[in-house]
């Protein structure tokens, strides 16, 4: 047998592909689209920028006003509050509810249920008045009489706390069902043979099962999260101080209702775009290993690509 791997090629087949010319697809349509939507864009930016009635000098006096500022602070810790209270809760509901006790199981399940099938508006109004309907929060021994500490419900449940209590007991029950679709994501068989190698259910949870789920987990609620940075304007029928009850007290002042609402939309636009980023990363992250979890967005911007 003949060795022909090392043989030029034939002249006609040379002579073949030298001839033919690689022409790319021209795709004008997507030009024509993207010039006509960049016309619109720059059409609706003058048109706002021009716009008198927007109010542009007040928005500017107004953006950086230090009690918008006091706001946005209370706004960020009452997010980071609510979304830690609703992932820890969340966690504990979800383990509740995969658990085989029907004790367990019915009481979280019941929960859900409670929080999710109830509007958040209505739960805040709940918690502001919860004076209403107990007028003493006591600390005792149940059926008996006997009373460590009492105090007036107005003076322990203030604005604030019921705002904590209504948003983080609400995403409790959201986190827990994200929470749980994440853990049963993950394949039974490799908690089995966690199990089988000698750990114990807890550490099983900690060590096997929970770094798997996140790439389930980790985008809703990263979705929650910034969900939950808007969803903090309901506490204003409360009064309790964040930025958008702020901005009312204001308005209510000085009728300026548009220029002060646009300076309430700029503040949270800044905020969901930064926790874009860290959401993005996270993704990421634990998405490595996973067909489509390549360099998001904001890493595209920066040129990183690794």
């Amino acid at each position: 047998m003949q060795d022909t791997s090392s043989r030029p090629a034939a002249p006609e087949a040379a002579g073949d592909a030298a001839g033919v010319r690689a022409v790319p697809v021209r795709h004008y349509g997507r030009w024509v689209a993207a010039a006509a939507v960049l016309f619109l864009l720059a059409a609706l930016v003058r048109s706002l920028l021009a716009n008198p009635n927007l109010g542009w000098p007040t928005i500017r006096s107004y953006l950086f006003k230090d009690v918008i500022l006091q706001g946005l602070v209370t706004t960020v810790w009452l997010t980071a509050a609510a979304m830690a209270l609703g992932l820890v809760g969340g966690t504990i509901i979800a383990v509740m509810r995969l658990s085989r006790n029907p004790v367990l199981s019915i009481t979280s399940g019941a929960f859900v249920w409670l929080f999710r099938g109830t509007p958040l508006l209505v739960q805040i109004l709940f918690w502001g008045f919860f004076g209403i309907f107990y007028a003493d929060i006591q600390l005792g021994v149940p059926f008996t009489g006997i009373v460590f500490w009492s105090a007036p419900t107005n003076q322990v449940i203030t604005p604030m706390v019921a705002a904590l209590l209504a948003l983080g007991l609400n995403e409790m029950a959201y986190a827990a069902e994200i929470i749980r679709a994440g853990i049963q994501s993950v394949d039974h068989g490799q908690t089995e043979v966690a199990h089988s190698l000698g750990m114990s259910p807890l550490l099983t949870m900690r060590r096997v099962v929970l770094p798997q789920a996140m790439r389930v987990i980790v985008p809703p609620m990263g979705n929650e999260t910034i969900n939950m940075l808007k969803t903090t304007a309901l506490v204003s029928v409360i009064s309790a101080a964040e930025m958008m009850t702020q901005i009312q007290r204001i308005y209510s002042q000085n009728y300026q209702t548009i220029p002060l609402l646009i300076v309430a939309s700029v503040w949270y636009l800044v905020l969901t775009t930064l926790l874009s980023v860290p959401q993005s990363y996270l993704e990421r992250r634990f998405g490595r290993g996973v067909t489509g979890s390549g360099p998001g967005v904001f890493q595209r911007m920066i040129g990183g690509t690794r």
